[in-house]
């Protein structure tokens, strides 16, 4: 069984908190209850391969694998030490700042590491932000309990504690329309178009106009066009009025850009190492390739095994710390064995120009704030290709979240979130390719509202500014919640296969509600299948 493994796992690394050993029962007491049913979309076949029906069009599920670090199936790296900060009385944030930069002027080997900064066991107080701005340096500390090495958000300020990457916007993605993410500079004559009538989700091939100079290994950027045919004929120029002001998504607003690398090049026909995760359709202007023209993101970065908290002048302050680790511009990076406590926000916060991320075993504990929108969002990813895996959120609202235009991949797997006040599930404006596998979303015990406590892919329609259609190409697989919502917008599908809800409803494609599937995990399964592992079976 699967949880068994994990708990394997667990007993050989470092010695996890109670949360975590609950984490492993209520997630295996989903699936006990009755023997594993089988997916019509994508099951076992009799080599324990997986095998993937397709719709009329040809799509289907896609395969979510390529996720994480380096693109999954890869090892967290196990950096050595460069420098040292031992706890001492006072504010910590300049001494440990000066040994971030001291790491980050060493030269970086054959992998891009520099070397990690280590946090010894106690606490330290920080009135600003550390910042991680140079590819190769890791943030350490020596455990994420509170014996552990735990950084103190100190002061009346409002504000992120750890901010890693390059150039890239950190803010609040509530406080914009969802407009498209500033995009990678064309190369000069690199554009090409695809000429393809269709192409499907979950495709990695398809046509171009051209392909002269484009070769195997090349970083390309699939850019899928948002034009007004698009957007009305899924109805998103008449998003209903309400009480607040409402914005109608506007044409070339919404693009998705899909970062992807040629694996080959046959005549004119193009393969990309991951499936693309919307459709490409002629009628609503195709798409186009090109060559980014550069890249701010900065690699190998990760923060890891520490602890984060903030000060806070009463249970609804919003003056103190509200993200503990923004991972501003980030590729090949992680947070592993992290958590942070009272902060407003988040724990950890992956931005739009960051991805190939991993989050590994981390929680996000009783957040200190208003309880409204903007508020308290667990593990809230802007980004493509991240995974987040074994994490924890307690009373938090949109636990395990996208924001707006999110490319993916992206995946929740083995996640658990107790006590909270609103849903999980894509937040707004056509988030794309987004699994949550073995998700398990959990209610406050009393007085508990109608959404609390859900897992739900759907149209918002007017909530906030027009949050409108919040997710397309999405699976909750084996997965449970008080709520699931699941519909399906014009030109894409969502799936719930082998959930658990209290309620559920959506035109979605729903399929063994009540009795899990097999493969337990989607996820798993697919990263065995692409690694030519032992055959994707229970």
């Amino acid at each position: 069984m699967l949880f068994g493994r994990m708990l394997s796992r667990a007993s050989i690394r470092l010695v996890r908190p109670a949360w975590f050993l609950a984490l492993l029962m209520v997630l295996a007491e989903v699936h006990a209850a009755a023997p594993a049913a089988s997916s019509e979309w994508v099951h076992p076949g009799a080599d324990g391969r997986l095998v993937y029906k397709t719709d009329a069009r040809g799509n289907r599920i896609p395969d979510f694998s390529n996720v994480g670090y380096r693109g999954g199936g890869v090892p967290l790296p196990d950096v050595p030490v460069r420098a040292t900060v031992e706890p001492r009385a006072g504010d910590a944030g300049v001494r440990i700042q000066a040994a971030i930069d001291e790491v980050s002027k060493l030269a970086a080997d054959e992998r891009g590491i520099r070397g990690a900064v280590l946090l010894k066991k106690g606490r330290y107080a920080i009135a600003g932000t550390l910042r991680l701005h140079t590819g190769g340096v890791v943030l350490r500390g020596e455990g994420q309990g509170d014996d552990g090495t735990v950084l103190i958000a100190t002061g009346a300020t409002q504000r992120s504690l750890i901010v890693a990457g390059g150039g890239g916007r950190v803010t609040n993605p509530e406080e914009d329309d969802g407009g498209n993410a500033p995009a990678s500079p064309v190369l000069k004559g690199s554009l090409r178009h695809v000429t393809d009538d269709y192409v499907p989700v979950g495709a990695t091939r398809f046509h171009l106009n051209r392909v002269d100079g484009l070769k195997p290994g090349d970083e390309v950027v699939v850019r899928r066009p948002s034009p007004a045919e698009w957007i009305h004929d899924i109805g998103m120029d008449r998003i209903p009025p309400a009480d607040h002001p409402v914005v109608q998504w506007k044409p070339g607003s919404k693009d998705l850009q899909f970062n992807r690398t040629v694996t080959a090049v046959e005549g004119k026909e193009v393969t990309i190492d991951v499936p693309l995760m919307n459709a490409l359709e002629k009628k609503y202007g195709g798409g186009a390739v090109y060559t980014p023209g550069g890249d701010a993101a900065r690699r190998e970065i990760g923060v890891e095994r520490l602890r984060g908290d903030s000060e806070f002048a009463n249970a609804t302050d919003e003056k103190h710390g509200w993200v503990l680790v923004d991972l501003a511009a980030v590729r090949d990076g992680w947070v592993r064995d992290v958590t942070s406590i009272h902060f407003g926000y988040s724990c950890v916060f992956v931005h739009k120009g960051s991805r190939a991320i991993t989050v590994d075993h981390c929680a996000c504990l009783e957040p200190v704030s208003q309880i409204s929108g903007g508020r308290r969002y667990s593990f809230a990813l802007d980004g493509e290709l991240t995974l987040v895996e074994h994490c924890y959120a307690r009373n938090g609202r949109h636990d395990f979240v996208m924001h707006s235009l999110a490319a993916g991949p992206n995946v929740f797997f083995d996640c658990l979130a107790e006590e909270v006040h609103a849903d999980s599930g894509p937040h707004h404006r056509w988030s794309a390719g987004v699994l949550y596998d073995n998700v398990r979303v959990v209610p406050p015990r009393q007085n508990a509202k109608r959404d609390d406590g859900g897992l739900n892919i759907r149209n918002r329609g007017n909530s906030g500014t027009g949050h409108g259609w919040a997710g397309a190409n999405q699976v909750a697989w084996n997965s449970s919640a008080a709520e699931m919502i699941v519909e399906q917008p014009p030109t894409a599908q969502n799936w719930a296969i082998g959930c658990i809800a209290g309620r559920h409803a959506g035109d979605g494609y729903w399929e063994s509600f009540g009795r899990p599937v097999a493969p337990q995990s989607l996820f798993v399964a697919q990263l065995k299948d692409r690694l030519g592992l032992s055959p994707a079976t229970q």
